[in-house]
Formats: structure tokens, sequence, C-alpha cells
């Protein structure tokens, strides 16, 4: 191993008690905003109080949620109606300030409220409240934000620290922006990472791994699957942040998906007791650890599964074995299962963070390999790499996304992959060369509740679309002349799948609060499903079916639920396929 950087960061809430004690006079009020849990908030206030000093330290993530969550009784008021008015800024998206509301409208319920756009570049909501009486509160909520570049020189919004001191006639003393030890530990690492000797070559490292000790915990809140989680925060603005530094590094555009610096791995670990953050970076080697666990029950699995149950479930299945090899050597294992139908490829596992896929498939699969003439491929485990880190990041953060498992140890996405050396990939040129499949089924997830960067504007940048969940998504992807098949294909998928107990209803819910936090869906629904069809000719096979649970990380019912689609999906596409006109338009 190699270390590139090593430091601590003193507590930005010690620093402010201590210099607020030692300057404080009579009568004066404080108001702080900072990037710590609610307990450790509380307790500073309280030793404040102790010292004869009146202050409100409030959270500079999602302030106005936990204006919600911390200041105001709803239950046991006689608030009826409620008007936000959320904020806008010339430096970020309209919607930026309605987002951070999420899922605001859910944990109110059933009073009522309303979102409306507010003035430009002050970061204050407006609040209203109305009582049964007809009696109006109002309260300014201020949202602290800062203009700023990145690492690859692109300007963001992001939420900061800040310190507010008023005197006790009711004079401003301070009012301004202060780097929290969250906001220094993240542009501190970025920099000393960006300014290593990486040399011109990918890939550039095995793995780049940045483990942080956070002080502080998550907190788990009232709808769904929704937790308030600076440190899943600050994984996400890591990995994605790093990515887009190697990047523009390698001459690539933003977002490109075929970039491959090697395995980069974020490790936020939350710590119950007060003290420094820490972090460290360093470069590995590879690992080549397999999970181990329990076998489960393959319909009632309530958490992912091991490697060596995925390769007896594809026993089951039976067919002729074939296989691909990855970065690190693990084994990609498939089946063909040759019969006398419409052939079809089906996979799980391209993004092992999704972790609905791979079950789903499996389970799909064995129910087609009980029919007479079933064809199919199926290859549910396409990225063993980064399903092996999954497996590794949620030991200690069990419910965290963790993309840092959604590409490969290469760093890349498997899919956008070409040339030589195709190593995961070469598992479906195999499965369409064996086949000679012209679907392609392909099983895939998104966060369970919701995806922010707040260190880099807030919005994941380039999946804005994925912030919030909606549903079961699906995604269909065509050749140029298979538009009316494509159609004709997903309305069948879809009534059939509308059939499953309670999954419209989920939708339905998702969808709405959607709505609600977010504006305009930009998506169809198809007999109750939000969907995309698009002409795609990057993909070999013309028509691909790609599935978008809300899967990151669930784990119980819930995880059997999602599977359970994943599954339906396999079996509707499937006889969907059988049936559909293909007439002069096979490839």
């Amino acid at each position: 191993m190699t270390q590139i950087f090593a430091t601590s960061f003193t507590p930005t809430i010690q620093t402010l008690i201590h210099d607020i004690a030692a300057a404080a006079s009579p009568g004066q009020i404080v108001d702080a905003w900072l990037f710590n849990d609610a307990t450790t908030r509380r307790a500073a206030e309280a030793e404040l109080a102790g010292q004869g000093i009146t202050a409100r330290i409030r959270s500079a993530y999602k302030p106005l949620l936990h204006f919600f969550l911390e200041d105001l009784d709803l239950a046991n008021s006689e608030v009826v109606d409620i008007t936000v008015r959320y904020p806008r800024h010339e430096n970020a998206a309209d919607n930026r300030f309605l987002l951070e509301t999420y899922p605001l409208a859910a944990l109110v319920a059933p009073v009522v409220i309303r979102f409306e756009a507010g003035e430009w570049n002050n970061c204050t909501y407006d609040v209203i409240l109305r009582a049964d009486d007809g009696t109006e509160t109002r309260h300014a909520v201020f949202a602290p934000n800062r203009v700023h570049r990145d690492m690859v020189n692109e300007i963001h919004l992001s939420p900061t620290g800040w310190l507010r001191m008023t005197d006790a006639d009711g004079n401003l003393v301070r009012d301004d922006r202060i780097e929290t030890e969250y906001e220094a530990l993240f542009s501190q690492t970025m920099s000393a990472i960006a300014g290593h000797d990486w040399g011109d070559q990918e890939p550039y490292f095995e793995e780049l791994n940045i483990t942080v000790d956070l002080p502080g915990i998550d907190q788990k809140i009232a709808h769904g699957h929704e937790v308030l989680s600076l440190h899943e925060a600050l994984h996400e603005d890591f990995y994605f942040s790093l990515l887009e530094y190697f990047q523009i590094k390698s001459g690539r555009p933003l977002g490109d998906r075929g970039l491959q610096p090697g395995q980069i791995v974020p490790e936020i670990r939350q710590s119950h007791e007060a003290g420094d953050a820490k972090v460290t970076v360093e470069l590995r080697p590879l690992s080549k650890d397999e999970t181990v666990g329990d076998v489960q029950s393959l319909d009632y699995a309530i958490r992912p599964l091991t490697v060596a149950q995925i390769r007896a479930e594809l026993d089951v299945i039976g067919g002729a074995d074939f296989h691909a090899v990855s970065r690190s050597g693990r084994q990609l294992n498939a089946r063909y299962h040759k019969g006398t139908g419409l052939p079809v490829m089906i996979s799980g596992g391209q993004h092992p963070n999704e972790i609905s896929g791979v079950a789903g498939a499996l389970r799909g699969a064995q129910e087609l390999a009980k029919r007479d003439g079933a064809h199919f491929t199926i290859s549910p485990l396409e990225n063993p790499d980064g399903y092996a880190l999954h497996q590794r990041l949620i030991v200690d953060n069990p419910t965290h996304m963790h993309h840092a498992a959604r590409y490969t140890a290469l760093g890349d996405d498997m899919e956008y992959r070409s040339g030589d050396g195709l190593y995961e990939k070469e598992i479906r040129v195999r499965a369409r060369a064996i086949s000679g499949a012209s679907l392609h089924i392909n099983l895939h997830g998104y966060p369970s509740h919701e995806w922010t960067r707040p260190l880099s504007g807030y919005v994941p940048r380039g999946f804005d679309m994925w912030t919030l969940p909606k549903g079961f998504f699906l995604i269909m992807r065509h050749h140029d002349n298979w538009t009316d098949r494509a159609e004709s294909f997903i309305d069948q998928v879809t009534r059939k799948l509308a059939a499953i107990p309670g999954l419209l209803e989920f939708n339905a819910a998702q969808i709405n609060l959607y709505r609600i936090h977010a504006g305009e869906t930009g998506f169809r629904i198809i007999n109750g499903f939000p969907c995309m069809i698009s002409i795609d000719d990057r993909h070999d096979v013309p028509l691909t079916l790609i599935t978008e649970y809300p899967d990151e990380t669930i784990y119980g019912d819930a995880f059997i639920a999602a599977h359970t689609a994943q599954k339906a999906t396999v079996v509707a596409a499937y006889d969907a396929w059988q049936t559909l006109d293909l007439e002069k338009s096979l490839i």
C-alpha cells in the first residue's frame, strides 16, 4: 500500500464553542449552521447555555426539512395548511431548493402543503403556517450556500457552514460563511489526490481508497427508506467528484462512462464518539475476496445472495456453461438454455449496488427453465468485482447507496467498453453469439431514498433524474426501425406487471411525491409505470428492456418485493417477445 494523504480535522462545533464563549457579551444570540447530526448540535447548545450563551445550531444540510423536524411540532398544533416559497438561484437548477425539501410533503400529511417558486438569489425559504381559525404565522428559514468552482472548474451553489451573531440590541455582529471540517476534509482530500502524479496511462491504480472516520450517526426519518446521512453524502461526493477529475485528466468529457481510472473506494465510517474527523488516502491492490454467508430461499431472499449461491442457482437452471473474467480474475458465470422459442438474453448485476436484479434474473430464468422450449441465456452477475465491493461496504453502512460499487474494478461501466480487453463485457458478446437473441432483458435499480451531493451543488450531476424515487421504472431502447414494436412490447409487459399486488399503488405514491418535490417528471406513464422509450443504435441487439427498481439498498420484505417485480418482468418480457410481430425485423 502507498499512502497519498492523511490528516485530521478539529470539529468546527468545538472551535465555535471555545471562540464564542471567549468573546461573548451579555444578551448576545448565536445562530450557526453546521454539518453535524442533531445529537451533536443539541449537546453544543447545552454546553453554551451552561456558559450563559443563547445559541441555536442548525443543520447546513437540508435546513428546511430540519426546521420542520426540529423546530415545529405539527402533531400538537392547530396548523391545517402550509405554504413554502422556495428560493431560486442563478447558479442552480430552478428546482434545486424544492428538491431539498424532500420528503416533507409525506412527513406533514394530512396537513396540506404547497410549494411555490419564490425570490431569486436570497437562499431563504418563506414558510407560512395557517391554523384552523385562519391565523397565520410566518418563518424565514435560511439555507446557507456558497458559489464556488470545483476541481474540474465547474460552478456550483453548495450548502455551507454559516455563523450569525446578534448583540443584545438586535444588531448583527457577524453574518458570514464559515468553512466547516466537513467541507475542509472534502476539499483538502480532493486537492491532495489531484496533486498526486498519476502518469498518463489508464488505469492509474488498482484501488484508490479514501477512508474517513466521521463523528456522528445517520438519522432515520419517518418515510420509506429515507435517512439523513452526511456519511452517505460524503461517499457520493468523493466518488463522483473523483470520476469527474479523472475524466477531465484523461481528456474525456464529463460523464464519460468509458473512463478506466481503476477502482475508487470511499469508505466513510460512522463514529458514535465525539472527536476529530480523520481521512487517509491510500493506493491498494485489488481485493479478490469472495462474499460468504448463509444460503437463502431464492424466492424469499431478504438480502443479496452470496456468489456461491448464485453459482448453485445457475446449476438449477441448467444448460451450456459459458463465462468471462473480470479485471481482478473473478469469473462471470452464465448459462445457455437452448430451446425452440425466440431467444432472449437475461442479465443482472451490471451495476451491483442495484441489488434486486441478480435474484430477479435467477428467479425469472428458473421459471422459464420449467417450460418446454424456453430459449434464453442468463448472466445474473455481470460485475463480480463491483458486487464484492458492495458486500464489503455494506458491513459498515448497510443502507447506503454505495455508488463506488456501481462500476467495475477498471472504474468504467462495462456496457460502454469496446476494443480489446472486454473482460466482463465478453459475457454479452458470447451470449449474443451463442443464442442469436434480438431482445436483451437487463435488470437494474436505482436509489430507494434521496441521492444528493451537497458539496458539489447538491443535485448529482448527470443523474438529476434519479435523485428521488419514482416507482418501478422501465427504459426501452430500440433500433431506428423498431419503434412500433417497442411501443407494443412495453404495453404488453406493463399490462402484465400491473397484476402484481400493490405494485401500481407503490408506483403511484412515489410518483406523486416525486412530482411535488421535483416538478415535471420528464417521463411517460404507461399502464401505471413510469417509462422512457428512445432510439439507441449503440446496442448490438435491436431491443433492450432495462428495469429500474428503487432498490439501493433494501432488505427484508422490501427486497423480496423488488426481486419479485424483477422476476415478473423477465417472464412478462419473454412472453411478449414470443407473440410480437417480428417479421422482416429480426437482425
